[in-house]
């Protein structure tokens, strides 16, 4: 019986061996009838409950044996149920094992490399996953192998039962691990709920510690809560927690080391990531930061830092700072692609299925689930788009990824546009869309529209920047002890000598007369900033958009010029326009009734 059982329990174990091994191993006659049933049960526990057939087949095994026929049972069963995570495997061997789900596609943040400032049309609410379908499809993906789920977004703090989601979710069997990525910005409220519902790792995204650079970039206010939200997911004892910075060139490469020293008390892993290419946040070679060079710049700073081992499916090549708490790495999805290990699927919000970030090909679950398909359609789905993912970055080139990856939260090429390529531009092209632009005409050269024809009406334009100073510089302004002088009055002035001097400063603006140019100066206290708004009005044939944001981005020039001897920390950072009147359409920024 020992001997019997040894050698069922090896066969339901390792499926891909041959019935008739069993055969040889053992003879017909010592095989017991109740055994085989019991192999077949054994082996059924391994794989996901199929449909009632499948049940009677393994029945029919146990009560229909005769000595003569029972290798033929045992190959009926094998034929019926394929061995645990075959379904997963794709065509390069790769198991799996990791299913990213997007909850929502809203998302409380606007960052510019993500989504437009004013959103994305959202899919209906119907057409999106409900929480029974998003239950349903964890449960059938773990079922097949799946030992780790992420919840994404969108923002998945957006979705109104995530803790019992994650609860549910955190009871299959064979799941060791439930994840969410996060902006952070309402985690401080949620964190208690979601760590007692089980949610078992946190990663953060933050691109930036400076406080403006953050508003800059996600158009929202609100890095202090990202700040005490990770300090807040410490103390609930996650460890780590992961802060992942999207790293760009000319906007916050520069703050590498200063995301390197929060490992230093914090139990934190910052993994650097490449900047990747999509078509609608403008990615050009130039923004792109590569791996080498991130490593290069930290070692100026930390020539003693080494390398850990990395397991086999990670993403961030990691490092550590001697004698700090944390870590950090680099995730270099673009200049050393770690296709070869990957073991991730991705779900959308609206219930497709995407076996690689790259790709444009998505697989709808959906569908197939509220046309009360049997679960074997939908395995059959999954594995057939498993077992069709390709190598590498779905088998595309750079210049195709950047047109696959616009997805949902990006805006879809504008038709009509003609793109140049400049040979000067070094490896990256600059588009101009001919339709939209009135200073290029129909051969891509710069022009200077004709308001000949145009009448003359009252024009005001409103614009805005911002300037952080940081505490000692706000201090020391405010009580005029800044060494060159009275520093608000001397930009005042600089602002409106260059509103005036706006068409000799930008080469197709036309020359102007102006009626009014004035320029207010406010601080905000709470993040050491300096906000100036300029107002100009003239009558004539064209708006004065351009001489109010040449006023304020003079002035704030100006500030940085008084002040720079005190700090070199100083940004000057959201220069826009908030309103224009008077011409063929009017614009407010949402923001302009409040500020002016």
């Amino acid at each position: 019986c020992l001997t019997c059982l040894a050698l069922g329990i090896s066969r339901s174990l390792f499926p891909r061996y041959k019935s008739k091994t069993l055969t040889m191993l053992a003879p017909q006659s010592v095989i017991p009838r109740r055994l085989l049933g019991v192999f077949a049960l054994v082996r059924k526990k391994r794989i996901i409950s199929g449909p009632a057939s499948d049940i009677s087949m393994v029945s029919s095994c146990s009560s229909s044996y005769a000595p003569e026929n029972h290798e033929i049972q045992i190959s009926k069963v094998n034929q019926r149920f394929k061995p645990f995570r075959d379904f997963l495997t794709d065509g390069y061997g790769r198991v799996h094992t990791y299913l990213r789900i997007s909850l929502v596609e809203k998302c409380n943040l606007r960052c510019q490399y993500c989504m437009p400032e004013n959103g994305v049309q959202l899919t209906q609410k119907n057409n999106l996953l409900t929480f029974d379908e998003l239950f349903y499809i964890a449960k059938l993906f773990v079922s097949q192998g799946v030992d780790k789920i992420r919840f994404t977004g969108g923002e998945p703090l957006l979705y109104k039962d995530l803790d019992l989601l994650i609860a549910n979710v955190k009871k299959l069997e064979g799941l060791n691990c439930v994840a969410i990525t996060t902006n952070g910005i309402l985690l401080k409220k949620k964190i208690s709920s979601l760590k007692n519902a089980g949610l078992d790792s946190i990663n953060i995204s933050l691109d930036t510690l400076v406080a403006p650079k953050f508003e800059f970039l996600t158009r929202r206010r609100g890095l202090s809560k990202v700040l005490e939200s990770i300090d807040c997911a410490l103390e609930m004892k996650y460890n780590p927690v992961k802060v992942n910075c999207v790293v760009m060139r000319g906007f916050n490469d520069d703050e590498l080391i200063s995301f390197v020293e929060l490992t230093k008390y914090r139990a934190l892993d910052v993994r650097f990531i490449e900047y990747m290419p999509f078509d609608g946040n403008k990615w050009n070679s130039v923004k792109f930061v590569s791996f080498s060079e991130m490593l290069k710049k930290i070692l100026e700073h930390h020539p003693d830092i080494f390398k850990l081992s990395d397991l086999p499916n990670d993403t961030s090549k990691a490092y550590k700072v001697p004698g700090y708490v944390g870590q950090f790495g680099f995730i270099t999805s673009m200049s050393e692609n770690f296709c070869g290990s990957c073991n991730r699927l991705r779900l959308t919000a609206d219930g497709n299925l995407k076996v690689c970030l790259f790709g444009n090909s998505e697989h709808s679950l959906r569908d197939l689930i509220r046309q009360n398909a049997e679960e074997e359609q939908l395995l059959k789905l999954i594995s057939a788009a498993v077992k069709n993912k390709k190598k590498q970055h779905a088998g595309l080139t750079t210049q195709k990824i950047r047109k696959n990856m616009t997805g949902s939260y990006c805006l879809p090429p504008v038709k009509g546009c003609m793109v140049w390529h400049k040979p000067y531009m070094d490896n990256y092209s600059r588009s101009y869309c001919t339709r939209n632009l009135t200073h290029v005409n129909s051969e891509g050269d710069a022009v200077m529209v004709d308001i000949g024809g145009k009448k003359n009406s009252d024009r005001i334009a409103v614009g805005r920047a911002r300037i952080h100073l940081g505490p000692a510089v706000i201090r020391l302004l405010v009580a005029n002890k800044i060494e060159k002088g009275n520093v608000l009055n001397v930009a005042r002035i600089a602002g409106i000598s260059a509103a005036k001097q706006t068409s000799q400063l930008i080469p197709l603006c036309h020359n102007i007369p102006l009626n009014k140019v004035d320029i207010s100066f406010s601080i905000d206290y709470d993040v050491h900033d300096i906000i100036l708004i300029s107002t100009v009005k003239c009558h004539g044939k064209t708006g004065v958009e351009m001489e109010a944001l040449t006023c304020v981005a003079v002035a704030a020039l100006t500030i940085y010029d008084m002040c720079k001897a005190v700090s070199k920390d100083i940004v000057i950072t959201d220069v826009r326009l908030l309103s224009k009147t008077g011409g063929k359409s009017d614009y407010k920024h949402h923001e302009f009734q409040s500020i002016c």
